[in-house]
């Protein structure tokens, strides 16, 4: 019989290349487990704690505080080191009271430190939609959790207002749905790919897709200068203003 399943090990010069690690000091790394977020687009928790932080020196030491509960992401205590923390998460620490949300950035993913009342909320873009027994239509968040939308009529559901590339701001005690933020001109957007990741600004336009072609959007960023990217890589994040601290690009 076979080999099943892919391997538990990752070498250093193999991981993903904007993981904050050295990669000849030592030969292996700490792999991701299958969670929320592809291991091309996710941050370790041992890597978030030791490498990024500076919270540990060794994997011991990040054993020694997650098996204790000290760390929280999206609310809830996590005790595995291999779990994937990536985009919009927001990685707590008890013990410090400081709270911390992953973003974009020229260089990849990277955490950065929030204020108390921004890490009671997260950002999840719709990516996906289906329809479930009775009707009811199930939105897929770009974080792998799924929310049901309940419609009294399914041949008219009037209360299926959520589009894809929409984002919610959720409350992360009850899941509660804050804020819809919907993707159209005008609105605030942080660019999650490609190669003018990490800037932020409103759209101007939006250009429906074909057969050879990604919809896209133009984008007048906080530097006054335009960029084209696909709706894939653009995430709204507020209406008026963004809803989320922005670091500085």
């Amino acid at each position: 019989m076979g080999k099943m399943g892919g391997s538990k090990h990752l070498k250093r010069l193999a991981a993903p290349r904007f993981w904050r690690v050295p990669r000849k000091t030592y030969k292996w790394v700490v792999k991701p487990i299958p969670g929320p977020h592809p291991i091309d687009n996710c941050i370790p928790l041992q890597l978030l704690i030791r490498d990024y932080l500076g919270l540990a020196h060794t994997a011991k030491e990040v054993k020694f505080i997650l098996n204790r509960g000290y760390v929280k992401v999206d609310g809830k205590v996590v005790r595995e080191r291999r779990f994937p923390v990536g985009l919009m998460d927001v990685v707590y620490f008890e013990k410090l009271d400081r709270a911390y949300r992953i973003l974009p950035s020229k260089k990849g993913l990277m955490p950065y430190p929030i204020p108390p009342e921004e890490a009671s909320f997260k950002l999840r873009k719709i990516v996906g939609k289906s329809t479930v027994k009775g009707g009811h239509i199930q939105l897929h968040m770009h974080d792998g959790y799924n929310m049901l939308v309940r419609v009294s009529d399914p041949r008219n559901p009037v209360e299926d207002v959520y589009k894809t590339h929409d984002v919610l701001k959720m409350s992360l005690e009850d899941s509660s749905v804050l804020e819809h933020i919907r993707l159209e001109k005008g609105v605030c957007v942080v660019i999650v790919g490609g190669r003018n990741i990490g800037k932020w600004g409103r759209i101007l336009e939006t250009t429906p897709g074909s057969l050879t072609s990604d919809p896209s959007a133009l984008v007048e960023t906080e530097d006054g200068s335009k960029v084209y990217t696909i709706l894939e890589y653009v995430f709204p994040i507020g209406v008026e203003k963004p809803c989320i601290s922005l670091p500085e690009v």
